[in-house]
């Protein structure tokens, strides 16, 4: 029984390694024709997603106008500035974005930097509007005047079409408040206009036919898909704070340069060697597994960052190389027990199986403080911290797994291996026993 579970967990493996195998094939995946079966499959084309340190975007540095604003409520204003520019940011689709408030003298700036983006203006766009909406009506001597509906009165908005005119517009829903506003509104204004307002101008007026109820409107205007979706982001993260006024603007190109990734690239594969080769010749057999182990870990870490769609930038690659490390460390934790069982006398098997199990506890209490330090990390975190702890949960969590699990597995099997079974090729210690 226990010889069938270890075979059914070599084929789980072999499974997991082969779909991993396929995501991380490089160019546009693998596809597979045999036309006798009429088998034509291709897999899907996942690809590393990189950071502005990698692959370069869009810089910009925005002045804050704090000037209406109390000193007492300076620090809330710039900190609630920051939320609703990466509100909007993340709505938009941009991945790992990096936007930090600091001051240059007197005056406040927020810095945003958006990896992939080439298109400035787009970005500008995005970003820079205040976005401030108000409903206005027909005032008694002709002129509109507010009636209290505002974007604080929004529950979403969302891009969406006319049906009769297939012209973009934005489908609005109104918190409760908002909805009885609204429908107070439009029961006084039959067959007037509303004016629908955004930063002061006028961008709608639909006349109103009848009143409104369940408290849901378009916006329409000349729109392109583009400029109503980006309302669409603008609205449901809401207005700016405080004005903002552009002081900066860059296009950048990658940091690193190609070259210096290339010479990263090797760096990072030479020290892999040199620790494969370390654990071949400390440990001998244990550490040929063990460097098994750490090629599969490789592999599945590198899926998972192509599937999740992990956005890798200098942090995470530094982060990926830590879990690397950790991934040995278990390795070694397990190997020094195996090692003092055997110089118990115990056979093989058993101090295979004694070592895991007793180095088990050590390796769950170091990894899951490093888990709960990421997480940390995560929460209070922003930018490149926060995928500095995404890769390092990722990494440790993969590394428990090839490390426990492959390892002891492949162990397993080969010790039942007759021509196998010497202390001396299970890191050169201990007593000959019969198993």
């Amino acid at each position: 029984m226990k010889k069938r579970r270890n075979w059914t967990k070599i084929v789980l493996i072999g499974l997991l390694l082969a779909a991993a195998i396929i995501v991380d094939w490089p160019g546009k995946g693998i596809h597979i024709v045999f036309k006798p079966l009429h088998i034509d499959i291709k897999s899907p084309d996942f690809k590393v997603k990189q950071g502005l340190d990698l692959q370069g975007g869009t810089s910009i540095t925005y002045n804050a106008d704090l000037s209406k604003t109390p000193a007492n409520e300076k620090q809330n204003a710039m900190n609630s500035l920051r939320s609703v520019i990466e509100n909007r940011v993340n709505a938009f689709g941009v991945t790992e974005p990096v936007i930090q408030t600091t001051k240059m003298g007197s005056q406040d700036q927020i810095n945003v930097e958006l990896p992939g983006v080439k298109d400035v203006n787009q970005a500008m766009d995005l970003i820079g509007k205040t976005a401030q909406l108000d409903f206005q009506e027909l005032g008694p001597k002709g002129a509109p005047v507010s009636f209290g509906l505002t974007g604080k009165d929004l529950q979403s908005a969302s891009q969406t079409f006319d049906p009769n005119t297939n012209q973009p517009e934005v489908s609005i829903v109104f918190n409760s408040d908002g909805s009885k506003k609204f429908e107070e509104a439009t029961a006084q204004n039959v067959g007037k206009p509303i004016y629908i307002l955004l930063d002061g101008q006028v961008i709608s007026a639909p006349k109103v036919n009848e009143k409104i109820s369940g408290g849901r409107a378009v916006i329409t205007g000349q729109f392109s898909v583009k400029e109503a979706k980006n309302l669409a982001i603008q609205l449901n993260a809401g207005a700016l704070p405080v004005p903002i006024h552009i002081a900066q603007q860059q296009t950048v190109g990658a940091t690193l340069g190609q070259q210096a990734i290339k010479e990263s690239l090797f760096a990072g594969i030479l020290g892999v060697i040199l620790v494969m080769l370390f654990m071949a010749l400390y440990y001998r057999l244990p550490g040929l597994v063990a460097d098994v182990a750490l090629v599969l870990y490789a592999i599945f870490v590198l899926a998972i960052f192509k599937v999740l769609a992990i956005t890798l930038t200098l942090a995470g690659v530094a982060a990926f190389i830590l879990s690397i490390g950790m991934a040995v460390d278990a390795n070694v934790l397990i190997f020094e027990r195996m090692k003092e069982e055997l110089h118990y006398g115990k056979s093989l098997n058993a101090a295979v199986e004694t070592g895991f199990k007793r180095a088990w506890t050590a390796i769950r209490d170091s990894n899951l403080a490093s888990i709960i330090t990421a997480s940390i990390l995560f929460l209070f975190g922003s930018g490149t911290i926060k995928g500095f702890a995404v890769v390092l949960i990722i990494g440790v969590l993969v590394s428990m797994f090839t490390a426990v699990n492959v390892t002891r597995t492949l162990l397993r099997i080969i010790i039942k291996r007759k021509f196998l079974i010497s202390p001396k090729l299970y890191l050169g210690a201990g007593k000959e026993t019969d198993q």
